[in-house]
Protein backbone atom coordinates (compact mmCIF):
# COMPACT_ATOMS: atom_id res chain seq x y z
CA UNK A 1 0.00 0.00 0.00
CA UNK A 2 2.96 2.27 1.10
CA UNK A 3 4.61 1.73 -2.39
CA UNK A 4 0.87 2.59 -4.38
CA UNK A 5 0.95 5.94 -1.96
CA UNK A 6 4.29 7.28 -3.58
CA UNK A 7 3.38 6.45 -6.72
CA UNK A 8 0.44 8.55 -6.46
CA UNK A 9 2.05 11.12 -4.93
CA UNK A 10 5.17 11.02 -7.45
CA UNK A 11 1.89 11.73 -10.18
CA UNK A 12 0.53 14.41 -8.21
CA UNK A 13 4.43 16.16 -8.09
CA UNK A 14 4.61 15.31 -11.95
CA UNK A 15 1.15 16.56 -12.84
CA UNK A 16 1.84 19.99 -10.07
CA UNK A 17 4.78 20.52 -11.96
CA UNK A 18 3.70 20.41 -15.72
CA UNK A 19 0.07 21.76 -14.76
CA UNK A 20 -3.46 20.96 -15.31
CA UNK A 21 -2.96 20.74 -19.10
CA UNK A 22 -1.17 17.56 -18.33
CA UNK A 23 -5.14 16.33 -17.32
CA UNK A 24 -6.11 16.72 -20.75
CA UNK A 25 -2.95 14.59 -21.73
CA UNK A 26 -4.00 12.17 -19.43
CA UNK A 27 -7.91 11.95 -20.68
CA UNK A 28 -6.84 11.75 -24.54
CA UNK A 29 -4.52 8.97 -23.22
CA UNK A 30 -7.18 7.27 -21.61
CA UNK A 31 -9.68 7.37 -23.96
CA UNK A 32 -6.83 6.63 -27.09
CA UNK A 33 -5.68 3.22 -25.00
CA UNK A 34 -9.25 2.13 -23.92
CA UNK A 35 -10.10 2.49 -28.11
CA UNK A 36 -7.06 0.49 -29.01
CA UNK A 37 -7.98 -2.13 -26.64
CA UNK A 38 -11.36 -3.00 -27.38
CA UNK A 39 -10.29 -2.64 -30.98
CA UNK A 40 -7.89 -5.31 -30.62
CA UNK A 41 -10.17 -7.55 -28.35
CA UNK A 42 -12.57 -6.92 -31.45
CA UNK A 43 -10.05 -8.76 -33.79
CA UNK A 44 -8.86 -10.80 -32.20
CA UNK A 45 -11.97 -12.23 -30.02
CA UNK A 46 -15.23 -11.08 -32.00
CA UNK A 47 -13.78 -11.11 -35.87
CA UNK A 48 -13.12 -14.39 -36.14
CA UNK A 49 -16.60 -15.52 -34.83
CA UNK A 50 -18.19 -13.34 -37.82
CA UNK A 51 -15.80 -14.43 -40.25
CA UNK A 52 -16.67 -18.17 -39.41
CA UNK A 53 -20.48 -17.23 -39.59
CA UNK A 54 -19.56 -15.83 -43.27
CA UNK A 55 -17.20 -18.48 -44.41
CA UNK A 56 -20.27 -21.07 -43.52
CA UNK A 57 -22.83 -18.77 -45.08
CA UNK A 58 -21.01 -18.58 -48.30
CA UNK A 59 -20.42 -22.48 -47.54
CA UNK A 60 -23.73 -23.09 -47.88
CA UNK A 61 -24.32 -21.42 -50.94
CA UNK A 62 -25.28 -23.52 -53.90
CA UNK A 63 -24.27 -20.72 -56.58
CA UNK A 64 -20.69 -18.71 -56.05
CA UNK A 65 -20.17 -18.08 -59.47
CA UNK A 66 -23.04 -15.55 -60.63
CA UNK A 67 -22.36 -12.04 -61.22
CA UNK A 68 -25.28 -11.99 -58.15
CA UNK A 69 -22.98 -14.49 -55.33
CA UNK A 70 -20.55 -11.98 -56.14
CA UNK A 71 -22.07 -8.79 -55.32
CA UNK A 72 -23.04 -10.94 -52.18
CA UNK A 73 -19.54 -11.74 -51.15
CA UNK A 74 -18.57 -8.24 -51.85
CA UNK A 75 -21.39 -7.00 -49.72
CA UNK A 76 -20.24 -9.31 -47.02
CA UNK A 77 -16.75 -8.71 -47.37
CA UNK A 78 -17.57 -4.59 -47.10
CA UNK A 79 -19.94 -5.40 -44.18
CA UNK A 80 -17.05 -6.84 -42.43
CA UNK A 81 -14.20 -4.66 -44.00
CA UNK A 82 -16.48 -1.97 -41.80
CA UNK A 83 -16.55 -3.49 -38.66
CA UNK A 84 -12.83 -4.33 -38.81
CA UNK A 85 -12.10 -0.54 -39.45
CA UNK A 86 -14.92 1.08 -37.38
CA UNK A 87 -12.95 3.30 -35.04
CA UNK A 88 -9.59 3.17 -36.20
CA UNK A 89 -9.87 6.93 -37.73
CA UNK A 90 -10.78 7.72 -34.40
CA UNK A 91 -7.68 6.27 -32.87
CA UNK A 92 -5.46 7.77 -35.72
CA UNK A 93 -6.73 11.27 -34.65
CA UNK A 94 -6.78 10.51 -31.01
CA UNK A 95 -3.00 9.73 -31.56
CA UNK A 96 -2.37 13.18 -33.83
CA UNK A 97 -4.15 14.73 -30.89
CA UNK A 98 -1.70 14.31 -27.84
CA UNK A 99 1.66 16.36 -29.24
CA UNK A 100 -1.12 19.12 -29.72
CA UNK A 101 -2.65 18.76 -26.49
CA UNK A 102 1.17 18.19 -25.29
CA UNK A 103 1.53 22.26 -27.04
CA UNK A 104 -1.00 23.53 -25.57
CA UNK A 105 0.80 23.23 -22.14
CA UNK A 106 3.68 25.03 -23.73
CA UNK A 107 1.72 27.72 -24.82
CA UNK A 108 0.37 28.19 -21.46
CA UNK A 109 3.54 27.62 -19.66
CA UNK A 110 4.68 30.35 -21.93
CA UNK A 111 1.93 32.84 -21.11
CA UNK A 112 2.87 32.21 -17.12
CA UNK A 113 6.80 33.56 -17.58
CA UNK A 114 5.31 36.16 -19.56
CA UNK A 115 3.53 37.16 -16.65
CA UNK A 116 5.98 36.70 -14.47
CA UNK A 117 8.45 38.65 -16.30
CA UNK A 118 6.05 41.33 -16.47
CA UNK A 119 5.24 41.73 -12.78
CA UNK A 120 8.05 40.68 -11.04
CA UNK A 121 10.57 41.39 -13.62
CA UNK A 122 13.38 38.77 -14.95
CA UNK A 123 15.19 38.90 -11.19
CA UNK A 124 13.49 35.56 -9.63
CA UNK A 125 14.84 32.60 -11.59
CA UNK A 126 12.67 30.25 -9.66
CA UNK A 127 9.32 31.34 -10.80
CA UNK A 128 10.69 31.86 -14.32
CA UNK A 129 11.81 27.86 -14.13
CA UNK A 130 8.60 26.57 -12.36
CA UNK A 131 6.73 28.34 -15.71
CA UNK A 132 9.38 26.99 -17.93
CA UNK A 133 8.71 23.59 -16.67
CA UNK A 134 4.67 23.66 -17.17
CA UNK A 135 5.56 24.65 -20.80
CA UNK A 136 8.04 21.68 -21.30
CA UNK A 137 6.30 19.17 -19.52
CA UNK A 138 3.05 18.44 -20.89
CA UNK A 139 4.90 18.98 -24.62
CA UNK A 140 7.07 15.58 -23.69
CA UNK A 141 3.92 13.98 -22.34
CA UNK A 142 2.28 14.47 -24.99
CA UNK A 143 5.07 13.85 -27.65
CA UNK A 144 5.31 10.14 -25.17
CA UNK A 145 1.95 9.15 -25.51
CA UNK A 146 1.78 9.89 -28.99
CA UNK A 147 4.40 7.75 -29.49
CA UNK A 148 2.74 4.84 -27.61
CA UNK A 149 -0.33 5.47 -29.87
CA UNK A 150 1.99 5.75 -33.21
CA UNK A 151 2.97 1.85 -32.49
CA UNK A 152 0.09 0.18 -31.55
CA UNK A 153 -2.44 1.51 -33.64
CA UNK A 154 0.20 0.78 -36.98
CA UNK A 155 0.14 -2.79 -35.39
CA UNK A 156 -3.53 -2.87 -34.78
CA UNK A 157 -3.85 -1.68 -38.56
CA UNK A 158 -1.65 -4.37 -39.76
CA UNK A 159 -4.04 -6.75 -37.81
CA UNK A 160 -7.23 -4.93 -39.35
CA UNK A 161 -5.60 -5.30 -43.26
CA UNK A 162 -4.38 -9.20 -42.43
CA UNK A 163 -7.84 -9.92 -41.08
CA UNK A 164 -9.72 -8.62 -43.75
CA UNK A 165 -7.36 -10.30 -46.43
CA UNK A 166 -7.55 -14.07 -44.45
CA UNK A 167 -11.39 -13.30 -45.02
CA UNK A 168 -11.36 -12.59 -48.56
CA UNK A 169 -8.58 -16.00 -49.57
CA UNK A 170 -11.52 -17.83 -46.75
CA UNK A 171 -14.01 -16.95 -49.46
CA UNK A 172 -13.29 -18.81 -52.79
CA UNK A 173 -14.70 -18.45 -56.39
CA UNK A 174 -15.91 -22.10 -57.18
Amino acid sequence: MLFLIEIWESVRDFIATGGDVLYIVAAVLLIMWVMMIEKYWFITGVFPGIKKDIIAKWDAREDTTSWYAHKIREFWISEASEKINERMLSIKTLVAICPLVGLLGTVTGMIQVFEIMANQGTGNPRLMAEGISMATIPTMAGMVAALSGVFFSTRLEAKAKLAKEHLVDSLPHH
